[in-house]
C-alpha cells in the first residue's frame, strides 16, 4: 500500500508566529537543527514560512538595482520592485518582515509520491501538512529520503 504525507511527515512541527523577534526565530531553527518554520497566526492558520533562503538577506544585504541614465531618466535594468522586496527582508526585524507568504502545502492523505512531484515542481524543500486550514505537521525533503532508504531496508 501506498504510503501518505500523514505516514512520513513530521506532526506538530515547531512554528513561529508572524511578530516573533527574528533572532528568536534563527535560535530556534538552530537549536532544533530545522532548516524551516511555518509561521502561524493566533488562530493557527498557516500565514508563511520562514526559511534558510529567507535569512540570507540579512547576511548578505542587498545590492543597488543596476541603471542607467537617459536623456535625465533613470532606466533600471533590474525590477525596482524586487529591490525593495530584498531590501525589506535585508533590514527586517520580526518574522512576518522576511517570510515567504506564498507557501505551497499539502494535505495529510496525499500519497508521498503526490508530495514528491510537488516539491520538486515548485523546487521547495519543505511542505507544511494542512489539514482544515491548522497545521497538522511538516514534510521535507529528507523524511521522504528516509522514507525510500527504510524501503530498501
Amino acid at each position: 500500500m501506498a504510503k501518505t504525507v500523514a505516514d512520513v511527515m513530521t506532526p506538530n512541527p515547531i512554528s513561529v508566529a508572524p511578530d516573533t523577534v527574528l533572532k528568536d526565530a534563527i535560535q530556534l531553527m538552530a537549536d532544533n537543527h530545522v532548516g524551516g518554520l511555518p509561521v502561524i497566526n493566533a488562530d493557527n492558520h498557516l500565514v508563511g514560512i520562514l526559511s534558510e533562503s529567507d535569512l540570507m538577506w540579512q547576511t548578505t544585504g542587498v545590492d543597488m538595482p543596476a541603471y542607467i541614465m537617459l536623456l535625465d531618466s533613470v532606466i533600471y535594468l533590474k525590477n525596482p520592485t524586487q529591490y525593495n522586496q530584498e531590501l525589506h527582508k535585508a533590514l527586517g526585524q520580526l518574522v512576518k518582515d522576511v517570510m515567504t507568504d506564498h507557501v505551497v502545502t499539502i494535505a495529510p492523505d496525499k500519497s508521498l509520491r503526490e508530495a514528491a512531484h510537488l516539491m520538486h515542481d515548485k523546487q521547495v524543500r519543505r511542505l507544511p501538512v494542512v489539514d482544515a486550514d491548522k497545521v497538522v505537521g511538516i514534510l521535507t525533503r529528507g523524511d521522504i529520503v528516509r522514507e525510500m532508504a527504510n524501503s530498501y531496508a
